[in-house]
């Protein structure tokens, strides 16, 4: 009896695995490498930031490096401020850098310092310098003859009132104009054209009358010829006035030689003053009451400089009677003056 025959064995499973690497499973092989993989996915990812970075990679390193970035920031904003109107940049620049804060502090010095120094000299001049010159020095202004300096505005109640004498001394300078009526005072044109009992000694009259309204703001109230006197044959004087609401008598003389730049001695002054002098007490108990003054003005007109000196040494040794309660104004003429002392 014939044997059935025998069932082919089983494949072993070595042989299986072979047999699926014959048929090429590579897409299974490599899937499981990549779920077996974990770190592939990520890695993918960073490489992939990595390519994308040069693109954020100075937003990356501005956000690790505040102080770099805000400094290259602000220095560029500064630069383009400078060129450019804005302003608002400008102030952050200043608070950033403190170099534009230095270029505005020094801006800023400069202009106070230009400032500072016009004031000063508003000020310094001005207040110090210009108000010494205000008060030695009234002219300048335009409807006035002559430049007015030295003693001026001094004059008040205290002296008018005080029985004591007093000295002032100043100058006037005609310049090249000389003499114009059309700018004296009202006061001055007034004496001109009433005129007076001398007329060799009219034009020094202006001139003293001119110091006196511009210097004390005297006003004129009567003429040489138009004060009322007790004794009409007595002694006059040459103008009455009025400052700071007191009536006060005027008596003017020149001071002068012939020639005008001959040496003008000390003798001579006091001659001049002891006279002139004595005339005031005599013409002071004179005047009616209806024009009576309550001091009396001695206003010499000076040629120059070397008249003014020999005056004041020759007051000092005047006797105290002669020159009490009497204002001695001296003033020294310079400039155009010859219509004065011709």
């Amino acid at each position: 009896m014939s044997m059935p025959a025998l069932a082919r064995p089983l494949a072993r499973p070595s042989s299986l695995l072979a047999l699926l690497l014959a048929c090429g499973g590579d897409g299974g092989i490599t899937t499981s490498d990549a779920a077996s993989t974990g770190e592939t996915s990520p890695g993918t990812t960073a490489d992939t930031t990595a390519t994308s970075s040069p693109t954020t990679s100075t937003s990356t390193s501005t956000s690790e490096d505040p102080t770099s970035t805000t400094t290259s920031t602000t220095t560029g904003e500064l630069t383009d401020t400078g060129v450019g109107p804005t302003g608002s940049t400008t102030t952050t620049g200043d608070l950033t850098t403190g170099d534009l804060s230095t270029t505005t502090t020094t801006t800023s010095t400069s202009t106070t310092g230009d400032t500072s120094t016009t004031t000063g000299t508003s000020t310094g001049d001005t207040t110090t310098g210009d108000t010494s010159t205000t008060t030695g020095d009234t002219t300048g202004e335009p409807g006035e003859l002559g430049v007015i300096s030295g003693d001026c505005g001094l004059i008040d109640l205290m002296e008018l009132e005080s029985p004591d004498p007093f000295v002032f001394t100043g100058a006037i300078d005609f310049g090249v104009l000389g003499y114009d009526y059309d700018l004296l005072t009202p006061g001055g044109q007034q004496i001109y054209d009433e005129g007076n009992l001398n007329p060799g000694s009219l034009y020094s009259e202006i001139v003293a009358y001119e110091v006196l309204a511009r210097c004390e703001m005297a006003a004129l109230l009567k003429t040489e010829a138009t004060i009322v006197y007790t004794d009409p044959m007595g002694k006059k004087t040459d103008f009455l006035a009025e400052i700071d609401g007191l009536k006060i008598g005027v008596s003017v003389v020149r001071a002068v030689g012939f020639p005008k730049d001959a040496p003008w001695t000390v003798g001579q002054a006091e001659t001049i003053l002891n006279g002139k002098l004595s005339d005031i007490q005599l013409s002071s108990a004179n005047v009616a009451p209806e024009d009576a003054w309550v001091k009396q003005i001695l206003s010499v007109v000076a040629y120059g400089p070397m008249h003014l000196e020999s005056l004041l040494t020759a007051y000092e040794g005047l006797d105290p009677a002669v020159k009490a309660d009497t204002i001695l104004v001296i003033t020294v003429t310079d400039g155009d003056d010859a219509f004065i002392y011709n």
